[in-house]
């Protein structure tokens, strides 16, 4: 893979999780949320992007979202559960991409709010048609994903370099 061709970044909020008396990380989908998670990886499957890795929080919530999102793909990328996600600023989870080897062209990231929002929002410098005033609108629900591009290696992913490409959240 040329660091010269787009590679592609996908956002990905888990979907809504259920509050039984456990700790954050140990808390289950909600049943709205496992349809939410299933509805979002045929949206995905529906862009053509041909994920080559999925880095996932460690949650339970997140490792759920995945489970039956990657259900939905022609073909399973090859994937990672990464306990920095969890919690994880814009800045942190920026530093995670940077450690992507270069020979992963498209990526798909599985997380948290706030994170993962003001990921998308701060690498985006630019965006095509209405996707950032679709994500303004309705913010990050859960299930929300944004697929994002930019031309480089993974080590000069930072603030304001890629395009804001689609979004997509399930209806409220």
């Amino acid at each position: 893979m040329s660091v010269a061709e787009p590679r592609r970044i996908v956002l990905f909020r888990h979907a809504k999780a259920d509050w039984p008396q456990v700790t954050d990380h140990e808390r289950p989908l909600a049943d709205r949320g496992r349809m939410d998670a299933a509805e979002a990886g045929r949206r995905l499957a529906d862009t053509g992007v041909p994920f080559d890795l999925a880095l996932c929080s460690t949650a339970v919530r997140t490792r759920e979202t995945w489970k039956l999102a990657v259900q939905e793909f022609p073909q399973r990328p090859k994937t990672v559960y990464e306990e920095r996600i969890y919690e994880a600023s814009p800045g942190e989870l920026i530093a995670v991409l940077n450690e992507t080897p270069d020979d992963a062209q498209n990526l798909l990231m599985i997380g948290h709010n706030p994170g993962i929002q003001g990921l998308a929002d701060v690498l985006a410098g630019s965006a095509e048609s209405d996707a950032r005033e679709r994500m303004a609108r309705r913010g990050f629900p859960t299930a929300a994903f944004a697929v994002l591009s930019f031309t480089g290696s993974w080590k000069s992913l930072e603030p304001g370099v890629a395009t804001l490409r689609d979004y997509w959240a399930p209806a409220e």
